[in-house]
């Protein structure tokens, strides 16, 4: 926990300290004959409970308004060690227990937290533990690659796995269904007419309009968790920057702050302000693309190829100044690994002046489009409620009117020097969700013009130092999605032994199938790009 307390964040501390006094007399863990130790981990309090006081711990903080912000495990020798990140007005609790050698259940928090439902279901699939209580027993991430006894995350098992020659179809997963005559059952995917990556939708539905939606995920699992042991800071900032490619700063940028939290490495300033103008502008890059998808799903073929345009000039930027078009590996630990160049100090305060113009004169054209209005008012409705209940993060929430945004509810630097104030809007539906982004452009911009004024020379990465042994970290960044959550911990030779990402996707996906009820079947695509979710940074 940071040790600045502001007037504005008094509620979050109160909440937090209040939560963790009384988590903290329930009971402690022990690691082997050692108690485990109250502390920090980067900004999260780290707050150690028993196995038994697990579910206790998770009734306590919903009751206190808590948000469930992530949860995972890892082994540690012949114990198990479960995490769970709690967040209540920009303040973060860490929950830690310790399973001992022979026990692998635990009292689950889906009953108090429907967010948790699939990151527990992964942790379980991985590793092999159990949660008690948990409503769902279906397989989530493993499908039919793995035996019944075969955990991916656990020590003993390759890395390369045993594959079988020809995996087994996935048949006996679960769906739910319903009969008669009128209703029908849909399978969607996972493989899709356009080139994006695989996700399987099965719908029910009385004529056009959708009763039910289950989505099946996990199709691109490429083993992160695991591919990221042994890897050296270097290493494990690369391997970041590819959990999800169109995140590629959001994701470096939170892993590389969670092994400079580890490592007690301060970045310079000059860093921070590129690190901030690299995810703003990776953030503006994936507005316009999301727009302009939203108008291609509305057959606004106008709107679609305007948004498009830009984007492509605006990458073609990032090439020319920062050396990629996705700013990928542009974020390093420490620092960065490209200054500003002279010619883009120049000539980026007219280009976003050019797209700011461009903006403000294709707003009214969105806006005064009847066929388009039509299509996006009122479609795929979200309700607060249920945005609570998951923890859905981004532009999800905030077209709910709930302002999360790290930038501004736990800013670190350089926006605690910038004063970010989140985009909302309260209805919920597709245009609030295309109009936040539209007003975040805008925002975002604003951010940039800010960093080029405020940047100054200096240095662009600090000399790296070793961690001591179980040094451990967690990085916490407002991606262009939402918020990031990234959780490292070393080897006493400076090699990575858990890493765990969390995309905002990973709360966002449950929520369309919730906001695509009462909607017809033809308004999915409208819906689910409404959303974005990425199926790359959900299946690790």
């Amino acid at each position: 926990m940071t040790a600045t307390r502001t007037a504005v964040k008094e509620d979050g501390f109160m909440v937090i300290d209040r939560l963790t006094a009384s988590l903290q007399s329930l009971g402690t863990p022990e690691f082997g004959n050692e108690k485990a130790q109250a502390g920090a981990v980067g900004p999260a309090l780290l707050c150690p409970v028993i196995p038994e006081d697990w579910g206790d711990a998770a009734e306590a903080a919903a009751a206190q308004g808590c948000r469930w912000a992530g949860g995972w495990g890892e082994a540690r020798g012949e114990s198990w060690v479960v995490n769970a990140l709690l967040e209540k007005s920009g303040d973060y609790l860490l929950l830690r227990t310790v399973l001992p050698p022979g026990r692998t259940g635990l009292p689950s928090h889906t009953p108090h937290f429907p967010g948790a439902a699939r990151p527990e279901r992964h942790t379980r699939d991985l590793l092999g533990l159990k949660f008690i209580g948990h409503p769902d027993d279906r397989r989530w991430v493993r499908h039919q690659a793995w035996g019944e006894r075969e955990f991916p995350l656990r020590p003993d098992f390759p890395l390369a796995g045993q594959p079988p020659a020809v995996t087994a179809p996935d048949r006996s997963y679960g769906f739910a269904s319903a009969h008669g005559p009128e209703v029908n059952e849909i399978p969607v995917g996972p493989v899709h007419a356009g080139i994006i990556e695989p996700g399987h939708f099965r719908f029910l539905a009385l004529g056009e309009t959708v009763l039910n939606l289950e989505e099946r995920l996990g199709y691109v699992h490429k083993g992160i968790e695991k591919l990221a042991v042994g890897r050296d800071p270097e290493g494990l900032a690369r391997l970041a920057g590819r959990v999800s490619g169109d995140t590629t700063v959001g994701h470096a940028w939170a892993a590389c702050q969670a092994m400079e939290h580890a490592a007690g490495v301060a970045p310079p300033e000059r860093a921070l302000w590129l690190r901030a103008i690299f995810i703003e502008r990776e953030r503006v890059a994936n507005h316009l693309n999301d727009i302009g998808a939203i108008c291609n799903d509305t057959a606004f073929a106008f709107g679609h190829s305007q948004f498009s345009r830009l984007r492509e000039l605006w990458l073609r930027d990032n090439l020319r100044w920062f050396g990629h078009r996705l700013l990928m590996d542009r974020i390093v630990p420490g620092g960065v690994a490209v200054d500003l160049p002279a010619e883009a100090t120049s000539a980026m305060p007219a280009a976003m002046a050019a797209l700011r113009s461009e903006l403000e004169e294709l707003k009214p054209i969105l806006d005064e489009s009847t066929i388009f209005q039509d299509r996006v008012v009122g479609a795929g409705v979200l309700s607060e409620r249920i945005v609570r209940e998951l923890g859905c993060l981004g532009y999800v929430a905030r077209a709910c009117g709930i302002g999360r945004d790290v930038r501004e509810r736990a800013p670190h630097a350089p926006y605690d020097r910038l004063g970010v104030k989140a985009v909302t809007r309260g209805d919920g539906d597709v245009a609030a969700r295309l109009y936040v982004r539209y007003e975040e452009l805008l925002a975002s911009l604003d951010i940039l013009d800010q960093c080029l004024r405020r940047i100054e020379p200096g240095p662009l990465r600090a000399d790296w130092r070793t961690p001591p042994a179980n040094a451990e970290g967690l990085g916490l960044v407002e991606g262009w999605r939402g918020e990031i959550a990234t959780y490292v911990r070393f080897d006493g030779a400076g090699s990575i032994v858990r890493f765990f990402p969390r995309d905002p996707s990973v709360f966002n996906w449950p929520a369309l199938e919730k906001l695509i009820l009462g909607n017809i079947v033809p308004d999915f695509p409208l819906c689910n790009k409404s959303v974005n979710g990425s199926y790359s940074g959900h299946d690790l």
